[in-house]
């Protein structure tokens, strides 16, 4: 499997069978959406940053709620969450996806705003071996908080998420704040990331993503 940034919140997982691509967003937050086509788009909620499925080629099959689903040997499990830290009443709702592909189960916490996930939800995700986690603060959880979360799932390698982009007009957080909190400052940006359930490491890895132009 192969996991590309495409910015933002959004991913391109490309698998033997089917590709999934993780929340495509809108040019307001001053990014143009690389083009891309996919078999299936995943929506962690309804804002324009992280709801344009429209702009996914291909005809996708999109998953914008919790519940199980399977399309095209992939696997995706959708756990509900809050995009803040009072149970929804600011930002409103969220969807984390745990994907299994190829073998390997990636974990999308789209939006995530609560400060600890619940055992409930823990429970619903399940098994995590690649964690995709939103660590610039502002609208998200924040570093520190990203690194409570890593420790709670256990994942085997966690890439962060919806961080500063200079190009963006969205301002958030660098990712070197997280790496830091992880102990990962020497970590260098890597076009993408591909990995097999064979190459899984023993303990915890950090990768970070450039944002990749498919245009």
């Amino acid at each position: 499997m192969d996991i590309t940034y495409l910015g933002h919140a959004s991913f391109r997982l490309k698998g033997k069978t089917a590709s999934v691509i993780t929340d495509p967003y809108d040019s307001s937050i001053g990014l143009k959406f690389p083009k891309s086509e996919a078999d299936i788009v995943t929506i962690s909620h309804g804002h324009p940053d992280h709801n344009a499925a429209a702009l996914v080629g291909g005809e996708p099959f999109v998953v914008e709620g919790p519940g199980e689903y399977e399309i095209k040997e992939i696997k995706i499990v959708g756990v509900p969450s809050f995009h803040d830290e009072k149970q929804g009443k600011e930002r409103g709702r969220n969807n984390i996806f745990n994907i299994k592909i190829d073998g390997l189960w990636v974990c999308h916490l789209g939006d995530l705003g609560q400060a600890e996930l619940s055992s409930e939800q823990i429970d619903g995700i399940g098994r995590v071996d690649i964690l995709l986690v939103p660590t610039g603060g502002v609208y998200t959880i924040d570093a520190s908080t990203a690194a409570k979360i890593v420790a709670g799932l256990e994942p085997k390698i966690v890439i962060p998420m919806h961080f500063l982009d200079n190009e963006s007009n969205v301002k958030l957080e660098p990712a070197e704040k997280f790496l830091k909190e992880m102990g990962a400052e020497k970590a260098e940006p890597a076009d993408k990331l591909s990995i097999g359930k064979e190459k899984l490491p023993e303990e915890l890895q950090v990768v970070l993503l450039k944002r990749k132009n498919l245009n």
